[in-house]
């Protein structure tokens, strides 16, 4: 009876607090209960640190898929990333721990469920992004025996080639693109040709054609850098006399065919601001404007970038 007393006088202490007096006041038996209730649930739950949405909601051939990442905290000095299959595609800060990875798709893809990885302050996070099918317009193009089309010269590829892949970190577009002639559009984006009753498995078109007329202002559908400038006089065969904007953070356009051209190589653009005339200029059958946009590299549709914001 002694020991028992003893061990049940002992319990009454526990963490330093008399139970006893404690009982006297229901109230505080219950609070210290919800404080190891409450030390519990916090230790439980994970913390989710990286936050991923997609847009659009329903991509398809040709679309932009943003890839917008919020991180709780950014302790290092290296941008999250976003990967499909042996590609990476590089995140740029939009707002304070907000990142934004712009993916492009095309016609030359199959539709159906991307793989997409974001690694970021040290979480991967994998998502699976249905891209769905779009059926493109198909053209029939059949040349005489023996004819052979316009090459482009070793130092136009390379000067293109080299603008297209620029990502420059800042981002100097904002809201919606405008549209870069007020002619009318006579081609659409994606359109894909048989030539010669042989299916072109490589080629699409890429980007939106104008019919303006000649001498036609052509303007800056966004801010950006110009970065190229090309003259058929310098080699640029295909393109013609070529202007190149580069908006920032791996988005690019590109107008060919020009007549005239009112900007150089450095010159800052603002959205609306001319930067040419409609021409013919180049792999050209006829006055036209070509505006190509591009991101990462590839070719997209430009026209949901005139239709909605991307951040």
């Amino acid at each position: 009876m002694i020991n028992e007393n003893r061990t049940s006088n002992s319990n009454k202490n526990l963490l330093g607090l008399n139970v006893k007096k404690l009982t006297a006041n229901g109230h505080a038996i219950n609070l210290l209960k919800g404080m190891f209730a409450v030390i519990s649930i916090t230790w439980a739950l994970p913390v989710d640190a990286l936050q991923v949405k997609v847009t659009p909601t329903n991509p398809q051939l040709g679309d932009t898929l943003s890839v917008e990442i919020n991180l709780e905290n950014q302790d290092n000095s290296t941008n999250p990333t976003v990967a499909i299959g042996k590609n990476t595609y590089p995140a740029f800060e939009i707002a304070p721990n907000q990142y934004r990875a712009l993916i492009p798709t095309t016609p030359l893809e199959k539709a159906g469920t991307r793989s997409l990885q974001v690694t970021g302050d040290g979480q991967v996070q994998n998502l699976a992004v249905k891209v769905q099918n779009r059926k493109f317009p198909v053209q029939r193009i059949t040349l005489p025996p023996g004819k052979a089309g316009v090459n482009a010269t070793e130092y136009e590829l390379k000067r293109v080639a080299a603008f297209k892949a620029l990502q420059t970190p800042e981002k100097y577009w904002n809201g919606v693109f405008l549209r870069p002639n007020a002619g009318r559009m006579s081609t659409t984006y994606g359109v894909r040709r048989y030539y010669n009753g042989k299916f072109a498995e490589d080629y699409y078109h890429r980007g939106l054609d104008y019919a303006g007329a000649t001498g036609s202002a052509v303007i800056a559908p966004a801010a950006g850098r110009v970065a190229l400038v090309g003259r058929v006089s310098q080699g640029f065969r295909v393109h013609g006399n070529v202007v190149g904007i580069d908006h920032g953070q791996g988005v690019s356009s590109i107008f060919m065919h020009l007549s005239r051209i009112n900007v150089k190589e450095g010159d800052f653009v603002k959205a609306g601001q001319l930067i040419g005339a409609v021409g013919s200029t180049g792999a050209s059958t006829g006055p036209h404007l070509h505006w190509g946009l591009y991101v990462n590299g590839l070719s997209v549709d430009p026209t949901p970038w005139r239709t909605k914001v991307v951040k």
